[in-house]
């Protein structure tokens, strides 16, 4: 990801299907500023930004942050013109490919997850997400990790769903007892998985490492199945990595995913598995 970010906000991707709402954005900004008889070089001093940041912001070249809006709208008065351009706002500040797997997960009736060297994205904490991404080489600038932490928290929303999607999660061991981030992160993590799966919709299960069979030597597998029969499949060590959608593609990842999660733990066990893995912390 293009690390093209400072305190106003981020640089819009090309080709991303918001720009032509962060433009919006930008000309609602303009036009109150200049409503309220301000230069672009008085309004970057009241907003402690430079000119040129200023410029990009109204001709919709960066997503502002949340914030920036609220202070603006304060500053030229605008009655909350500019502030009810939030929604575009904190739709367009994920990453596009996030934005796209968010819209994905949130269509699904029932997902099929395995992770096999971390803790699923939906699954995170914020200090666990946070601990993943300061782990990254080439290091991420702070205000990239935010704004990923942030993309990956918003996905969450699935559980919120009404009604909520089914949800199979098979977890490696190895990812339950790795410390990313310190005791104190994966214990919140692994308090955090025991809640989720007491969930009805959910369905939560660790591989243990002394299995001799396992199905799941390809590598991180998903599978998101929609309302109207179609479906969507994903694997590291499949097809290339590239996400496959018709029957037979879609066929061989759920064979695989069928096999891991009779070979997992069962959900029960599972629980206790976690339970037993925070104790001994």
């Amino acid at each position: 990801m293009s690390e093209d970010v400072d305190e106003v906000g981020w640089a819009i991707e090309p080709g991303d299907e918001m720009a032509p709402m962060i433009e919006v954005v930008g000309g609602v900004i303009k036009f109150h500023r200049e409503a309220a008889g301000m230069s672009v070089a008085d309004f970057g001093d009241a907003m402690r930004y430079g000119e040129d940041l200023i410029r990009k912001v109204e001709r919709g070249a960066r997503i502002p942050r949340v914030e920036f809006l609220y202070s603006a709208d304060e500053l030229v008065n605008a009655r909350g013109a500019i502030v009810a351009m939030r929604k575009y706002v904190e739709d367009a500040q994920y990453p596009k490919k996030v934005r796209k797997l968010k819209e994905s997960e949130a269509r699904a009736v029932e997902m099929l997850l395995y992770s096999n060297h971390h803790i699923h994205g939906l699954l995170q904490t914020p200090e666990y997400a946070t601990a993943m991404f300061e782990n990254r080489l080439p290091a991420l600038s702070r205000n990239v990790m935010e704004r990923e932490v942030g993309a990956r928290m918003a996905r969450k929303s699935v559980f919120d769903q009404d009604p909520a999607p089914a949800l199979s999660f098979v977890q490696e061991q190895v990812t339950i007892e790795r410390p990313l981030g310190g005791t104190g992160v994966l214990r919140g993590q692994l308090e955090h998985l025991l809640e989720v799966g007491e969930l009805k919709n959910v369905s939560l299960q660790v591989m243990p490492t002394f299995r001799e069979e396992h199905a799941g030597m390809h590598g991180q597998m998903e599978v998101l199945k929609f309302h109207d029969g179609t479906a969507v499949g994903r694997s590291d060590g499949a097809f290339n990595g590239r996400p496959v959608s018709t029957p037979r593609e879609l066929r061989i990842l759920e064979l695989r995913y069928g096999m891991i999660r009779t070979q997992a733990l069962p959900p029960r066990e599972s629980l206790a598995f976690i339970e037993q893995a925070l104790g001994a912390l």
